[in-house]
């Protein structure tokens, strides 16, 4: 598919959502890439969402547009060649995310034990990143940061 027709068929889509390329709208989005059009209809929501954390289209109200895209129901719109399908039909079959399954892969990533995640966390253990502005290792880079939220928060 030539740009100017995906751009035309991914403006069309978006319209329907009420949004617009390029509008004054907080939920508007501006393409800063023009590759982001053909990424979008080659790989549907996997290079809509790609494409944004590349940087290739922003928006001030993510959130605004994503509920106006989920509520025109884009997803199932947006014009699908053999690759799309095809991706689609892999992802189906492929993906071990399921809910009979949860169990098993919550055990398996986090029933681990605590020297990993003591390894991994400091003695802490809080799942936050740590701050090494003048730290050397890890268990004063996570006090480091609990300071500085503390400091931010007065």
């Amino acid at each position: 598919m030539r740009s100017d027709s995906a751009e035309s068929v991914i403006r069309e889509l978006l319209a329907q959502a009420g949004v617009e390329v390029g509008g004054g709208r907080p939920f508007d989005i501006r393409v800063n890439d023009r590759r982001f059009y053909r990424r979008v209809v080659v790989e549907a929501s996997l290079g809509f969402g790609e494409s944004y954390m590349d940087g290739w289209w922003d928006c001030a109200a993510l959130d605004e547009l994503l509920d106006r895209i989920l509520r025109a129901h884009l997803d199932r719109k947006i014009p699908g060649g053999w690759r799309i399908r095809w991706h689609l039909l892999r992802s189906r079959m492929f993906n071990l995310q399921k809910p009979s399954r949860a169990g098993a892969v919550a055990r398996r990533h986090y029933d681990i034990g605590n020297d990993f995640y003591r390894a991994m966390l400091g003695q802490t253990m809080q799942y936050t990143c740590a701050y090494w502005q003048n730290a050397t290792e890890l268990d004063e880079a996570q006090e480091a940061k609990v300071d500085l939220v503390c400091r931010k928060v007065d």
